[in-house]
């Protein structure tokens, strides 16, 4: 079966096809305003048929609309007294001692907060009942008001969903119902809530849009990157959009996981450079999970990628503030009109211009050369700013790339120095488009020897959706204290919490013995809030694992009760089987030397295709593929290992 992944990023919008083993690459300018059409161009341009092809796709449609506050009209139906719950939130300030925080605008609108009974206590009991009454001043409330979405979040409806059942089922025809019960079955009530929200605010946005993508695309098999790494069919998505919010993202660790595992790397910290921003994560054989996220400054207690986000990518705007000193994003000049080397209309200087006025970028090398790039054009923005800070055009290109690379060093420092982590214990690994051109001065900042690009970097994240396994991860709250009595009951509440999981595959014809389940508890000491997630293992190892791991990451172990307060279940299909032909020299590849500003002597020109005779490759070099360029810094070597990903290693050695 032909397979091809697909990611829509900020810029360009990137395709990996796989048929019969062989891989085909090729990216396209995004189309902000409809993604799809630039995905149905790519796929044209690729010369396919969607009938019988299998596409797998992350996208941006949710990311987008929770980040620029775009979500549809949206009405908030909680427990009487409860309304304000979103606007309140945990009462936690950004800002600790900031004594004028500037006003934010409440998720919800009052006049779109809506009250009614139903409501439960902690232990399931019905506190105050659900009247016909109330159902039926809700159903007028909701008409009256017009929403495009309602969202349901009714207290402890974990414990019951009754309630939030009857209320969805009276609901006007034609209105996206969002249940709390559904979304996210566990405990906390604002984290619950939110989830509930954006998952109505955006929901109906990526029903469209994959109703119009599947309509360009008759007769393909179409499935979703899901926040957490796994697929999921297309027509699964909509009511659970919430969990596409780092779908593309996500893509890009599964895929480093991938080639990690490959050249025998399972530990890796990752930074994804693409036109508008850049995400910093870690690997260890697998993408690290949290459910302690945020988009748009909210909290997502979904399973999502472990990452931070800045906004730092090829696109990003230099400029001086008022001060006159040099600032760097997060402001980007996206894909239209882009940098000004594009050619689109963009006239100011980006980090991308910046890397063509120095050299390390060739006007003519740009995606395999099938993108020429602008470099009189280059040189005018980041000359106007050269002007402004009295220096020369290249000295300001390479201050530029100097406060870019301040900003990603310090993103790297987040996941893992601040954590406690060394990153020297790691492999750096760089992709999109604009990753390898900085990995070379990163792994300097951070004190790393090693680093790697790998095969098909600039369209990583389409890889890691051909490599994504079909799959759930599911929750339900269950508060009980952790004892070896429990041992049975444990067991058939996790495999309940299981068949939802496999009945959702089964669904999309897998066969029910191709599925892995993997068990896990969330649990914490008596008293506590937060919770460390363990493995389960049975009572006895699983609070073990539990008093070892708090040990490790605060420092202690108590002599308390353990307490459990999620159970958890991982319900993932097969590998898909994607496989990577050994890499081969190309018959005519590129050779040549170039100048690069600050160096008086040429530098090799070659093409990742061309280091395979050439063994390993001492630096300084410029290293082009089709999708993306590598900056080989003077004092490191390079080598192509055996899947085609490029190795490098800093040979300095002091």
């Amino acid at each position: 079966m032909r397979r091809i992944g697909i990611d829509t990023g900020g810029t360009f919008t990137d395709f990996v096809l796989w048929d019969e083993g062989g891989v085909r690459v090729h990216k396209v300018l995004s189309t902000p305003d409809a993604p799809e059409r630039a995905i149905l161009q790519g796929i044209a341009d690729l010369g396919l048929d969607p009938l019988g092809l299998r596409v797998v796709h992350g996208s941006t449609v949710a990311t987008n609309a929770a980040l620029e506050g775009k979500g549809v009209r949206t009405v908030y139906l909680t427990n009487r007294g409860f309304a304000d719950l979103l606007a309140i939130g945990r009462q936690a300030r950004p800002d600790l001692y900031d004594l004028q925080p500037p006003p934010r605008r409440p998720p919800v609108p009052p006049e779109l907060c809506l009250e009614t009974g139903g409501r439960l206590g902690a232990d399931g009991r019905l506190i105050e009942p659900l009247t016909g009454e109330d159902i039926a001043e809700v159903r007028a409330a909701v008409t009256r008001l017009a929403p495009e979405a309602v969202a349901i979040n009714l207290l402890f409806s974990y414990l019951d969903d009754r309630g939030e059942r009857a209320l969805a089922e009276a609901l006007p025809a034609g209105v996206f119902v969002s249940r709390s019960s559904q979304v996210l079955p566990v405990t906390g009530e604002f984290e619950r809530g939110v989830a509930t929200w954006l998952n109505a605010w955006v929901g109906p946005l990526v029903a469209r849009y994959l109703g119009r993508l599947a309509d360009g695309l008759p007769g393909a098999r179409l499935a979703v990157m899901q926040s957490s790494g796994e697929a999921v069919a297309a027509e699964q998505t909509a009511a659970h959009a919430v969990r596409l919010l780092l779908s593309g993202p996500a893509g890009g660790l599964v895929g480093a996981g991938f080639v990690g595992r490959l050249a025998g790397l399972p530990r890796l910290l990752t930074f994804d450079m693409g036109g508008t921003s850049t995400d910093v994560a870690l690997v260890d054989g697998e993408p690290r999970i949290t459910t302690a996220g945020r988009i748009a400054g909210y909290p997502v207690a979904l399973p999502m990628v472990d990452m931070h986000t800045i906004g730092a990518g090829g696109g990003s705007i230099a400029r001086l503030d008022a001060g006159g000193a040099l600032l760097v994003g997060p402001e980007s000049a996206g894909a239209d009109p882009g940098p000004a080397c594009y050619r689109r209309g963009g006239e100011q200087p980006t980090v991308t211009d910046a890397h063509l006025v120095l050299g390390r970028l060739r006007a003519d090398a740009f995606l395999g050369g099938r993108m020429r790039l602008d470099e009189p054009g280059a040189r005018r923005a980041v000359g106007r700013l050269a002007v402004a800070m009295g220096v020369s055009v290249e000295d300001a290109a390479l201050g530029i790339l100097r406060v870019a690379d301040e900003h990603m060093a310090r993103a790297l420092r987040v996941i893992s120095v601040q954590r406690g982590l060394d990153p020297r214990d790691y492999v750096l690994t760089s992709f999109g488009g604009a990753g390898g051109l900085h990995v070379c001065a990163l792994a300097e900042a951070l004190g790393m020897r090693r680093a790697m690009v790998p095969v098909h970097a600039g369209v990583l994240s389409a890889l890691g959706m051909l490599a994504a396994r079909p799959g759930r991860l599911l929750a339900r709250t269950w508060l009980v204290l952790l004892t070896e009595s429990l041992d049975t009951e444990v067991t058939a509440h996790l495999e309940a919490l299981a068949e939802e999981g496999i009945s959702a595959l089964m669904a999309e014809g897998l066969a029910q013995e191709s599925l892995a389940i993997d068990y896990s508890l969330d649990l914490r000491y008596r008293g506590q809030s937060y919770t460390l997630n363990v493995p389960w293992q049975g009572v006895a190892a699983s609070t073990r694992g539990f008093h070892c791991r708090h040990e490790t990451r605060y420092g202690h172990r108590l002599d308390l009760p353990v307490e459990l307060v999620n159970l958890r279940a991982r319900v993932v299909g097969p590998a898909p089987g994607l496989t990577l032909a050994p890499p081969l020299t190309a018959a005519g590849a590129r050779s040549a030397e170039v100048q690069v500003a600050g160096l008086a002597a040429p530098v090799p020109l070659l093409d990742r295709a061309a280091l395979l005779a050439r063994g390993r490759l001492a630096g300084p070099a410029i290293i082009v593929d089709p999708v993306a360029t590598t900056w080989l810094a003077p004092e490191w070597q390079a080598w192509l290992d055996g899947s085609g990903s490029l190795q490098l290693e800093c040979t300095r050695t002091s």
